[in-house]
């Protein structure tokens, strides 16, 4: 029976942010936020923890969570879904990597992803993407135009299949009926697809862009976007430790998530 698994790879040696699964927002650690968020997502099945670290492991097991040991030697997240998913997944078994710093992720975000592969079987790989309007498309071209990296468009055909991938405003916005999608980097594989992606190497346009989803694209393997609606919340995760002030002052303007 196919089955769906949340996987939240989380690692404590992070060059940027030590320890940072255990960054407190709130009174609540970083880790427990996001296993929350996964647990309350109605399509998954299974949530766990993916890490290489004992005393993360037994931290997170002290509020519930279910855990797999990973191994030391990966370089992504990506990575560690992929032995998640030898260890637990079928050949037809469905995969979201959540990353561990996402904490403002909405729940019904990734729930649009699962149903969307639970719906339609030929659907391999899916992804959500958001789309621009108003005061947030005028500050993503702006910040663009400043030459600022942070943020990644995509473009995808009538049957929302993926064409590309970009740190540009594309396509051209010729006017303001031009569609702009941002794109939201968390992703749902099927078991075959998620081993396959983690055999191939960086490919040229995965490493001019810094986007390790063109190594997919480049590789014919489709991507399903999905068009999600974030209802009036900000999108944010936390790369380094002042962003923690940021996402407290969103949760202190919009509330809690749950």
């Amino acid at each position: 029976m196919r089955k769906t698994f949340i996987i939240i790879p989380a690692r404590m040696a992070s060059t940027r942010f030590p320890n940072k699964p255990l960054a407190m927002i709130y009174g609540k650690t970083m880790i427990e936020r996001v296993w929350s968020i996964g647990i309350s997502v109605p399509q998954a099945d299974e949530v766990i923890i993916a890490t290489d670290d004992p005393g993360l492991k037994e931290f997170a097991k002290g509020f519930g969570a279910k855990v797999l040991m990973t191994s030391p030697r990966h370089l992504t997240g990506t990575d560690r879904v992929a032995e998640a998913a030898r260890v637990f997944g079928e050949e037809d078994d469905i995969f979201f990597s959540f990353q561990g710093d996402a904490v403002l992720t909405p729940p019904w975000v990734i729930g649009a992803v699962l149903q969307e592969m639970l719906d339609d079987p030929s659907v391999q790989m899916a992804t959500p993407a958001v789309l621009l309007k108003g005061q947030a498309l005028t500050d993503f071209v702006q910040s663009k135009k400043t030459g600022s990296t942070s943020g990644t468009v995509a473009v995808f055909d009538k049957q929302r299949n993926a064409l590309y991938f970009s740190k540009m405003v594309i396509p051209y916005l010729r006017d303001e009926n031009t569609p702009i999608f941002r794109h939201i980097g968390l992703y749902a594989y099927r078991t075959p697809i998620l081993q396959k992606l983690s055999e191939f190497p960086e490919g040229p346009l995965e490493k001019a862009e810094k986007l390790e989803q063109l190594r997919a694209l480049e590789n014919g393997i489709p991507i399903r976007v999905i068009p999600v609606d974030y209802k009036g919340r900000t999108h944010g995760s936390v790369d380094k430790p002042e962003d923690v002030a940021f996402i407290e002052s969103v949760i202190s303007k919009e509330g809690e998530l749950l």
